[in-house]
């Protein structure tokens, strides 16, 4: 058998199995190139099989760019003194769910840093206020590491979904990336929590970011393959230029792509977006992720004039865009890309039965 050969054997076992050793991942990241059309083959009819042509949209509010942490590759980090700080106040964020929900959303995505300004009390005030007036709606939390109880207070107060992407984790890798303080084990132990709760769970990790290997990679894999989340949130880095990473190479769309249809096979029926950073790097990079098996893409609802303070990296794309050119625009790129945005809550596959 031939080494090419040998590679779509381990692709074909991860399509039917949904898991490989980490050699085995390894093999196949760093050999990708001889294995990338078929891997995406599978991925593509394994997304249909779950999803046929269907996108879900979400409406990122990014509520506040104030952030407690320093990670070394985030343009919101507290060091920042060239970030331009803000907060939207509950008003604020009703108005963009409100402008939302006329657009088609069904999700909103509360998106911020871990900002100690906004307490619990608020926290759940501004999710029952959303569950009140858009009763058919989801609530998604993206406010980073907090206690047990607070998460627990989030969900009985009707929040539905928490993303939380753990990076990377490889605790050492974990610890080039962030300053003393922050570790991977803590950052996994939230997204066991998250889970336990009863929250659709997102984890995901970043492609390309300093230091990291194929094993690395291979990690992240099997990490979710242990966790099992609902969502997998995975990006390319893109280095800031007010961090201790500027100078770093970013990630690569090729590599982003490849992984994303890795995730496909091992978690079939993940919620899986194409990011707004693969867009930023590559001009049909959220069409080449839907294409890779991605099922979900983010709009941005928040504010014009906040957009461009809330920069984790440089060259973002969509921060002049209002709601609705963000809205259509997608809608183009979804349809271009032979897919279709359908309006409705986009629930993860094992939502209804565990209703």
């Amino acid at each position: 058998m031939s080494r090419a050969e040998e590679l779509k054997e381990l692709v074909s076992k991860l399509y039917s199995t949904h898991h490989l050793e980490k050699g085995e991942y390894v093999s196949l990241i760093e050999n990708r190139d001889a294995v990338r059309d078929y891997l995406f083959e599978l991925s593509r009819s394994v997304r249909e099989k779950y999803y046929g042509k269907d996108v879900y949209i979400r409406g990122l509010i990014e509520f506040t760019d104030y952030c407690k942490n320093d990670c070394y590759y985030c343009g919101i980090r507290c060091s920042n003194k060239q970030a331009e700080r803000y907060r939207l106040s509950k008003e604020q964020i009703l108005d963009c769910c409100k402008t939302g929900y006329e657009l088609g959303f069904r999700t909103f995505v509360l998106q911020g840093g871990e900002d100690p300004y906004y307490s619990d009390d608020m926290i759940c005030d501004i999710v029952c206020s959303i569950k009140r007036d858009f009763p058919d709606c989801a609530v998604t939390l993206s406010i980073g590491e907090k206690s047990e109880e607070s998460y627990r207070r989030y969900f009985e107060s009707g929040a539905d979904r928490y993303l939380l992407r753990h990076e990377t984790a490889d605790y050492e890798h974990y610890s080039k990336l962030h300053p003393p303080g922050l570790s991977a084990k803590h950052r996994q132990d939230c997204l066991r929590t998250l889970k336990k709760i009863g929250y659709q769970t997102g984890a995901g990790f970043m492609v390309g970011s300093p230091y990291q290997t194929a094993e690395n990679l291979a990690d992240d894999m099997l990490f979710l393959e242990e966790l099992k989340p609902e969502m997998v949130g995975i990006g390319p880095f893109i280095p800031h230029h007010a961090t201790p990473f500027a100078d770093k190479p970013q990630g690569t769309a090729e590599l982003t792509l490849f992984m994303l249809g890795l995730v496909r096979l091992a978690l079939p029926d993940v919620l899986l977006p194409a990011t707004t950073a693969i867009g930023t790097i590559h001009p049909t990079g959220r069409e080449l992720a839907l294409k890779a098996g991605a099922n979900v893409v983010m709009p941005n609802l928040s504010p014009t004039d906040v957009r461009k303070k809330y920069l984790l990296y440089d060259n973002k794309i969509c921060t002049g865009d209002e709601s609705a050119q963000c809205r259509m625009c997608l809608q183009k790129r979804v349809e271009d890309a032979g897919y279709r945005i359908v309006e409705s809550r986009g629930d993860h596959a094992s939502f209804n039965e565990r209703k």
